[in-house]
């Protein structure tokens, strides 16, 4: 068929009969073709590429009804669709929103669904594509670990933490005859027990790394068996314990003694404060914890890193079990204040009389101190008796045959004879016998300390007893031992 013929591109005027191409709306003979005929011949004409053809007669009726029946399945569908979406129900609550996976929804807001939201438009590229009527799936990937945060202010600290950061303030006491623990209070100054230090005037302490130091043995307090060592050129960066009070203390609270038991420096052990004793003056921590011989001296510490007790005997193991004493830290912070105790006799005296008389460690070597002590002191009281005979030799001495001065202080001022640059003159001329007279009861007098202080050490006599009678004898003096 031609294309004119072609019923799909002409149409036939229903006043002439003549047969009019689809592109034209008007016949020779006047007649319009109607509105809605024309542009969906026009239509039809313009989608098959097609300039122009006729429609046959009878052929008009069935190409307007396609192109009606297209345009209608159209507006159908849009109409449709328009309904379909005028039907969604509006949220009940308009502050109710969606909260992306991941998200907390902030405090003014309220999730309505399980939060998961999509988006009407995903970015290009998108990792995440859903379907509007499908949820989006939770992710899968495992996040990473957080970093590990500091506890808050004023919580303690994990127990490791702890006991790492006080071992470094714990020291080992070494003397001739053995040792024992103790701890920095401060940069220079050593907190231990009396027991530990023994007669000796100077000790060794031992850091938590191996080096040495000389400690002197400052002050001691027998009756509370503390004992104060002074260390000189002390580091700036030297690591202390703090003390507490075993004031504070309670039964069950947790509590880890830090020391050189048998000698094994750094040993940690731990348990729990078992009850906080009042033995008169004295106060003593009973604890479960782990002490044996080399723990003395060492800090007994809270939970928060405090000093509570200093850690000072142990029940003899075939007596009792778990039974330790640690004296109380506030009695050592008296004594560093410049207090005296009330106290009497030494802790395991009182403590031994307050259990009834049970066997506690070291008690023959109490009984051998305090036998010592009184000999010491009888002994001395005869030597300071012969010293005042010499007192009266020697300011005759010193009126009569001595030109000059003596330069220094002394509980006795003839104690000068031993110093080589005290007397600053010259001896009379005739009066060599009377100078030589009191020299040599002088030096008998030297003789008869030294020989007692050497007795004490051996007897185990604190060096604080020591040092009070010889005080109160007017026989203290620095050169005894030279």
């Amino acid at each position: 068929m031609a294309e004119s013929a072609s019923p799909a591109f002409s149409w036939k005027c229903p006043a002439c009969g003549r047969r009019v191409p689809a592109r034209v709306a008007t016949c020779r003979c006047g007649h319009v073709l109607d509105t809605d005929e024309a542009d969906a011949l026009a239509a039809l004409s313009a989608s098959s590429g097609v300039a122009s053809s006729d429609v046959t007669p009878g052929e008009k009726s069935n190409a307007t009804s396609t192109v009606l029946a297209i345009v209608l399945a159209f507006a159908a569908i849009a109409g449709a669709l328009y309904w379909m979406h005028s039907q969604q129900p509006a949220p009940e609550n308009p502050s109710e929103v969606a909260v992306p996976i991941g998200e907390e929804p902030d405090d003014d807001r309220k999730v309505s669904q399980p939060a998961r939201a999509v988006s009407e438009s995903p970015a290009p590229n998108s990792p995440v594509q859903t379907e509007p009527s499908t949820p989006a799936a939770a992710p899968t990937t495992v996040p990473s670990p957080a970093a590990p945060t500091p506890p808050p202010a004023g919580s303690s600290a994990s127990l490791e933490d702890l006991v790492s950061g006080a071992l470094p303030a714990v020291v080992r006491v070494e003397t001739p005859t053995g040792s024992g623990s103790g701890f920095f209070v401060q940069a220079d100054t050593i907190v231990t027990n009396v027991h530990v230090v023994g007669s000796n005037l100077l000790v060794t302490i031992r850091r938590q790394d191996g080096r040495t130091q000389q400690a002197r043995v400052e002050r001691t307090a027998p009756e509370l068996d503390v004992a104060v060592l002074r260390i000189s050129g002390a580091e700036s960066n030297q690591a202390t314990l703090r003390m507490g009070s075993a004031a504070q203390a309670r039964a069950g609270q947790e509590v880890m003694a830090l020391g050189s038991p048998l000698g094994l420096q750094n040993t940690v052990t731990r348990g729990i404060v078992s009850a906080v004793r009042q033995v008169g003056a004295l106060t003593l921590v009973q604890t479960d914890a782990a002490i044996n011989p080399g723990n003395s001296g060492g800090p007994l510490l809270a939970r928060t890193g405090e000093v509570i007790g200093i850690t000072t005997m142990g029940i003899r193991p075939d007596a009792a079990q778990g039974l330790s004493f640690a004296v109380a830290i506030d009695h050592a912070q008296a004594l560093l204040a410049g207090q005296r105790s009330q106290a009497t006799g030494t802790p395991l005296a009182a403590l031994s009389q307050a259990m009834n008389g049970a066997s506690a460690v070291s008690s023959e070597a109490d009984t051998r101190r305090t036998q010592g002590a009184q000999r010491y002191q009888q002994t001395m009281a005869a030597i300071a008796r012969r010293a005042d005979e010499l007192d009266g030799h020697w300011q005759t001495f010193k009126k009569s045959c001595y030109e000059g001065r003596v330069v220094g202080a002394f509980d006795r001022e003839w104690f000068a004879l031993w110093e080589p640059r005290a007397m600053q003159g010259a001896v009379a001329p005739g009066c060599g016998a009377i100078f030589n007279d009191v020299r040599r009861v002088a030096d008998e007098v030297r003789a008869a300390v030294v020989a007692a202080e050497e007795a004490a050490r051996q007897a185990d006599v604190y060096p604080g007893v020591r040092r009070d009678v010889l005080r109160s004898n007017r026989l203290e003096y620095a050169g005894w031992a030279r």
